[in-house]
């Protein structure tokens, strides 16, 4: 009997012994990864950027308890109104912030990826449209917060699409020129894409994931069903050759895309009013496919809309005139729908309509011409 009790005392304080150790090790596990994310965060080595912070102001902060919310509202206001004034582009520190990637990390990530694409696209050889497209496309970069050069490819494609590769690498469809009804909507996406390698929009979002799956790091020593779910939530096996970026890095590239067009002298309404019309063309079946894949990717609902007219209304002073569209690029979209029909008409299976004939001796039959 004795031997009972001993033999269960001993398994109890086994099993509390286990629970303790089970604890320490969760709690070391969770200090370690507070510890990571906190490096990463306040690191002024990452991505070249001086993410330090303000021990001054901290204090400061410390000793005025009672500060208004309507004063905390004012300096949010006049932070984010210096962050995107449009006067100062090229000075105003657009790109910073938490990224383990450096700008040369970065170009070297886009040269890999173009690689890649490169293989899987078909580019379109002929140098006066690619001339053409490269140089409204360097005129927009001068005019943005961009730090590394571009190199701009067009893609010989139906589709109405543009995107951008980490680095400075652009690509535009052929299709995208062809549903522009002017100069400035063609230029207005393209400086949509344009702001999302200025604000570094790729790397940060790798960034995130990578400090994602370190903060599940400790989740893979104790295993089960939520490892396997977060793991599988942070996306890491997933291809990054076409990014899908968040809600708020489309929000920031809206803004930062007309702010370029702006500046390089077009009107930053014809963006809005590209989109406008893309979406309705959307919703038809029958021309859907145009431009199903800029949609995955940009969707533009109606609050993106109203919120870039305001941006229009209220952050960009209004100007007598605005480039609208030129001889060159009516000349150069002319050229392109010949390119393309020049491709159909060399087809075996040409569109054009066949003559048919009966001939005597069998009238019921039809011979093709």
């Amino acid at each position: 009997m004795k031997g009972a009790r001993q033999s269960a005392a001993d398994r109890d304080a086994a099993l509390s012994k286990s629970t303790s150790y089970r604890e320490t090790f969760h709690r070391h596990a969770f200090n370690a990864t507070c510890i990571v994310v906190l490096l990463l965060l306040f690191s002024p080595r990452l991505g070249g950027q001086n993410n330090t912070v303000d021990v001054q102001e901290i204090a400061r902060s410390a000793e005025q308890p009672h500060a208004t919310s309507q004063q905390s509202s004012n300096t949010k206001r006049s932070k984010h109104d210096d962050k995107y004034d449009v006067a100062r582009i090229g000075s105003r520190g657009i790109g910073q912030g938490i990224n383990l990637y450096s700008v040369e990390r970065e170009r070297e990530l886009g040269r890999e990826l173009a690689a890649e694409t490169d293989a899987e696209v078909q580019l379109l050889p002929d140098t006066i449209v690619v001339d053409y497209i490269n140089r409204i496309a360097q005129n927009l970069v001068r005019h943005s917060d961009a730090t590394v050069p571009f190199t701009v490819k067009v893609i010989d494609s139906d589709e109405v699409n543009a995107f951008t590769l980490p680095g400075g690498y652009l690509y535009v469809n052929t299709g995208l020129l062809l549903a522009a009804e002017n100069e400035a909507e063609f230029a207005g996406v393209m400086a949509h894409e344009i702001a999302h390698v200025a604000a570094r929009h790729a790397t940060k979002t790798l960034t995130r994931r990578q400090i994602f799956s370190l903060a599940t790091v400790p989740l893979l020593f104790v295993g089960g069903g939520a490892a396997m779910a977060i793991g599988q939530a942070a996306g890491l096996a997933q291809p990054i050759s076409f990014f899908k970026f968040s809600r708020n890095a489309e929000r920031e590239a809206d803004l930062l895309g007309l702010e370029y067009a702006y500046a390089a002298g077009y009107d930053p309404a014809e963006f809005v009013r590209f989109f406008e019309r893309m979406r309705k063309i959307s919703g038809e079946k029958k021309n859907a496919w145009f431009v199903t894949k800029l949609f995955a990717t940009h969707p533009m609902t109606s609050d993106r809309i109203r919120r870039a007219q305001h941006e229009i209304a209220t952050m960009l002073p209004s100007r007598d005139r605005y480039v609208v569209t030129t001889s060159d690029f009516d000349d150069i979209r002319t050229r392109v729908v010949r390119l393309h029909t020049s491709q159909y008409s060399n087809t075996p299976e040409s569109f054009t309509p066949t003559l048919r004939r009966r001939t005597p001796e069998h009238p019921q039959q039809e011979e093709r011409r």
